[in-house]
């Protein structure tokens, strides 16, 4: 039987185990040799805040949180200067902190999450989902590319330079 997955908004009941499961893709990202996520952030403020402002979401396997990502609509402010050009001008919603229990991990949690992300996007009536990463974040760049995402250049937030991507979803 397949497990029920749902998208939900967090709770901030959820912090603590959003927390822990942040703490382990950190780990995960450096135990990878990635530079992302090593400078002190993501941290607990930072999902304190996605939750307070409504951006944060979990992904949920028979109830039990496996994924956290913060989806943000029309607001990031590092994606109006991109060295490329993105696919549309419309209204979009940004994909950021994936980070996944590492219980669930080698599940397809992460591809569940995009098509979770997309019936969201879809149901919002917006145009497309921006998202950015690493250029060292192999699983999430195999990912990307498996759900049909598109490469549009770099953009620069706080931490360095990022490869952005865009699916058209409506």
């Amino acid at each position: 039987m397949n497990p029920e997955t749902k998208l939900r908004k967090a709770e901030i009941e959820d912090r603590d185990i959003i927390w822990e499961i942040i703490q382990q893709s950190i780990e995960r990202r450096r135990q990878d040799g990635s530079t992302q996520w090593q400078n002190g952030y993501p941290n607990l403020g930072t999902v304190e805040s996605d939750i307070a402002k409504g951006f944060g979401y979990v992904l949920t396997v028979d109830g039990e949180i496996a994924v956290y990502a913060a989806l943000i609509l029309n607001d990031e402010p590092a994606y109006s200067k991109i060295e490329g050009a993105w696919l549309s001008n419309g209204e979009f919603v940004v994909v950021h902190r994936v980070a996944i229990d590492e219980k669930f991990a080698g599940q397809g949690m992460t591809k569940k999450l995009f098509d979770h992300i997309e019936d969201f996007t879809r149901s919002h009536g917006v145009q497309s989902v921006k998202v950015d990463t690493n250029h060292d974040n192999i699983a999430m760049l195999k990912i990307l590319e498996s759900k049909g995402y598109s490469y549009c250049g770099e953009v620069l937030l706080a931490d360095g330079m990022r490869k952005a991507f865009e699916k058209i979803i409506i």
